[in-house]
């Protein structure tokens, strides 16, 4: 991060953390759909710590779970000094919901997801009560 994304506060503004894990989440999405994704809603993100300028971030994205043409996404950012050893701070996290488009905009079947870990299959049990929130919300 360069200071060219800082606020008045020296540090990086939420709107640039929040660019890149929307863009994370999309290359996820769209990855496993195989077509561009588009983002459906952020479900939530939480900032646990600052980032400063002079800070390199991670920016991890990963399918949790698919329907017919909606993918849930969940991302975590972690900082660490460009400079330093040691240590990585886990800076954010969000949970994202893309749904994957054809040539013409339209909607797109994606692909089953398989977990292979216990983590995995964690996750996914977590992004579909997610999902089951929203639906109880929707129907509201």
């Amino acid at each position: 991060m360069s200071e060219h994304d800082t606020n008045l506060y020296g540090t990086v503004h939420g709107g640039v953390v929040m660019k890149l894990i929307d863009d994370a989440a999309a290359a996820a999405a769209g990855r496993h759909a195989g077509v561009p994704a588009v983002t459906v809603s952020v479900e939530e993100m939480t900032f646990l710590a600052p980032v400063r300028a002079g800070d390199l971030l991670t920016v991890r994205a990963q399918v949790d779970h698919t329907g017919r043409t909606s993918m849930d996404v969940s991302v975590i950012v972690t900082a660490e000094r460009w400079n330093l050893t040691g240590p990585v701070t886990r800076a954010a996290t969000a949970h994202l919901v893309f749904v994957a488009i054809d040539a013409d905009g339209q909607p797109h079947r994606v692909p089953a997801l398989h977990p292979a870990s216990p983590v995995d299959r964690l996750r996914q049990r977590q992004a579909q009560a997610r999902r089951a929130d929203r639906s109880a919300h929707t129907n509201e």
